[in-house]
């Protein structure tokens, strides 16, 4: 009797996995937007982030002497060792995700409506942060340090208050490099969650790798493959659209075309 209804509850545990990990043909569509949308949201977050404080940094040399140290501590920090910290963060914050106001806040948002946000997907999101800020801030720093001095004088001239001259020459002067940290920055971020997902067992590209390698199937190492070439395309894809913004703020024609 035991026997049999051990049978019972491994054949249903069979059941529900392929029904609902392996199935790649309605599962890797949604895994793709889910990972794009938790790039982006950690993106976001470390452009938020990083701009000011690269502003800052340029225009004064004591922070950026005061903060380089930091930058050079936590930027070659792997997100495998972002990711646990990420995780004890929210779970810190969120320790009961099926009441938590915050997550159902986030998640009526209509764009993260459909995605069925998690403490994972935040800790993914926040890992894509803290390893896709640096290229901006280090990159907004060097072109606001890098502005013409006689432009900073004529604004000084005029007296614009601190407001204009950032929203009138300090921004703009340092676009083309801002860019240019931006364009680094979504790459890293992308490399970087498909990691994230799978240490983290978020759904996404990174758990869908996961699940096909742990089913073993002979289709497995074929969707892998696929994966592999939508991870390289979708990465491809970011890095001509950050191009092209790139290219539409720069004053030159010296801005990268490809």
């Amino acid at each position: 009797m035991s026997s049999a209804k051990r049978l019972v509850r491994q054949k249903t545990r069979i059941e529900k996995t392929s029904e609902s990990q392996y199935s790649a043909a309605k599962t890797l569509p949604y895994q793709t937007l889910r990972s794009l949308l938790c790039v982006f949201t950690g993106f976001i977050i470390a452009t938020i982030f990083a701009i000011p404080l690269g502003i800052l940094c340029g225009l004064n040399k004591t922070f950026m002497c005061a903060f380089t140290p930091f930058i050079a501590i936590f930027k070659p920090v792997s997100p495998i060792v972002w990711l646990p910290i990420g995780l004890i963060v929210v779970g810190g914050f969120i320790p009961d995700p099926e009441n938590n106001a915050l997550l159902s806040i986030i998640n009526k948002l209509p764009i993260f409506s459909s995605f069925d946000v998690n403490p994972a997907f935040l800790a993914s999101a926040i890992t894509v942060a803290l390893c896709s800020l640096w290229p901006t801030l280090v990159n907004t720093a060097l072109g606001v340090s890098s502005i013409d001095v006689d432009h900073l004088n004529v604004a000084r001239v005029l007296n614009l208050r601190f407001r204009e001259r950032l929203i009138s020459v300090i921004i703009p002067s340092a676009l083309p490099l801002i860019f240019a940290g931006l364009r680094i920055s979504i790459g890293v971020g992308w490399m970087v969650l498909i990691a994230a997902e799978l240490l983290a067992s978020s759904e996404g590209i990174g758990k869908f790798v996961w699940d096909m390698f742990n089913n073993g199937s002979s289709d497995s190492f074929a969707q892998m493959f696929v994966v592999v070439f939508l991870v390289g395309g979708i990465g491809l894809l970011l890095d001509r659209i950050m191009i092209v913004f790139q290219r539409l703020v720069s004053f030159d024609e010296t801005a990268p075309s490809v």
